[in-house]
């Protein structure tokens, strides 16, 4: 298994792959804007707790990639419900948020300790 921080920089690149071939309609810029930025967003504030000065920080930042990814997640079923996009791709994804969702909550709860 990668580090988590690697892995939620790969998160991310493979957000944007996928969003960069999915369909230009109207619908699809608003949710695949939203979900880059929520995506990205794993990864960097993942990067951010690494580098807090206290448990206190550290346990806000790891809240805020706990919603990012929950986010991401909200979207790519968005993605889904709209019927855009490679499944086999949208689901791996689906999953990997769904996967770093849990590992935050139980990072959390350990910090927390």
């Amino acid at each position: 298994m990668q580090p988590l921080g690697k892995r939620t920089k790969k998160f991310a690149l493979d957000v944007f792959r996928f969003c960069e071939a999915l369909p230009n309609r109207s619908s699809c810029r608003i949710v695949k804007r939203q979900l880059m930025r929520s995506a990205s967003s794993v990864g960097a504030n993942y990067r951010a707790a690494q580098r807090a000065q206290s448990r206190k920080a550290f346990v806000a930042k790891l809240a805020i990639v706990e919603e990012e990814a929950d986010e991401s997640l909200f979207w790519l079923e968005m993605l889904e419900e709209l019927a855009v996009g490679n499944p086999q791709v949208l689901q791996r994804l689906k999953g990997e948020a769904d996967e770093l969702v849990a590992i935050i909550v139980t990072s959390k709860k350990t910090a927390k300790e």
